[in-house]
């Protein structure tokens, strides 16, 4: 008996239908009828074969580790994918090493340049203030009529009835864009991401908590890498299908508008191949596993 009728005989025994597994597992249902007939290829790919079949197996009380042992000449090998996820994995954090490189070079040179400037500008400011007259001395100016001295006494106080004006302007200008950032700031906010419960297991299922997104806010998945592909379905708040199937370079980014969503779903084959943001924060997957589902609360209050 192959895999897939022994799976199919698993679900006929414990009474459950096609609509009750796919419902249960999130996978289609074309999907599940491929297993129990044993034609692979109808499948996403390699990965989703051993995936989707671990997801069956489970769902119909089967120890999935022993049916991938019991069947592996059936099913096929991902030790490739395995080879290639582990290698973009590496290459991400050697780029994300060598950007720190370059930051903490750049600091000193940038402290040393503003250092600079900072001591040009007092010696300026000694400098000018030095070579101008004295105050309260008069000024002489000539006379064109009788060569006689004039002496200038107003200038001292319209000098400081100015700098006080400019000062007061500069205060309540000041004051008034002081407001109006911390307005904005608080109207926008910053989305923070919080893991509620993290999953366990081949196909973990986690929970997480977004605040701070607005009520425009957008969820943005994207193709991290142009080579590789992954199996996505997102599903909203009334279990509405927002997207289901294969998610490459093609079909990248996916957008979903949040102002009506109080939490989503998300069903990923295969995490290495999808970045997930709301609105520029980025999403952190809670496991390293390759298939994950998470269900983002939505917390806008």
């Amino acid at each position: 008996m192959d895999v897939g009728e022994k799976l199919k005989e698993a679900r006929l025994a414990k009474d459950i239908s096609l609509d009750s597994l796919q419902e249960k597992t999130k996978i289609q249902k074309r999907y599940l009828v491929a297993i129990e007939e044993g034609n692979f290829d109808i499948l996403p790919g390699k990965f989703y074969t051993r995936a989707f079949i671990k997801e069956y197996a489970t769902a119909v009380g089967i120890n999935p580790d022993e049916i991938m042992t019991d069947h592996k000449e059936e099913l096929p090998a991902t030790e490739e994918e395995n080879v290639q996820y582990s290698r973009i994995q590496r290459t991400r954090k050697e780029s994300r090493s060598d950007k720190e490189s370059r930051s903490s070079s750049i600091i000193p040179t940038v402290t040393v340049v503003l250092l600079i400037i900072a001591i040009i500008a007092v010696a300026i400011f000694f400098i000018s203030q030095s070579s101008s007259p004295n105050d309260g001395e008069p000024v002489e100016e000539e006379n064109s009529n009788d060569g006689g001295m004039i002496i200038d006494d107003s200038g001292e106080g319209d000098g400081n009835g100015a700098a006080d004006d400019n000062a007061e302007d500069s205060e309540e200008g000041t004051g008034d864009g002081a407001a109006e950032e911390d307005e904005e700031t608080e109207e926008n906010g910053e989305v923070s991401v919080e893991v509620v419960e993290e999953g366990t297991g081949n196909s973990p299922t986690s929970e997480l908590e977004v605040t701070g997104a607005g009520e425009e806010a957008t969820l943005i998945l994207e193709s991290a890498d142009d080579e590789q592909n992954s199996w996505l379905e997102i599903t909203g708040t009334d279990d509405d299908s927002l997207f289901s199937g294969n998610f490459d370079a093609e079909a990248s980014p996916v957008e979903i508008d949040l102002a009506d969503e109080e939490s989503i779903s998300l069903n990923i084959g295969n995490s290495s191949a999808v970045t997930i943001s709301i609105d520029g924060t980025d999403i952190e997957y809670p496991t390293s596993a390759i298939h994950q589902r998470i269900n983002l609360q939505m917390n806008n209050e």
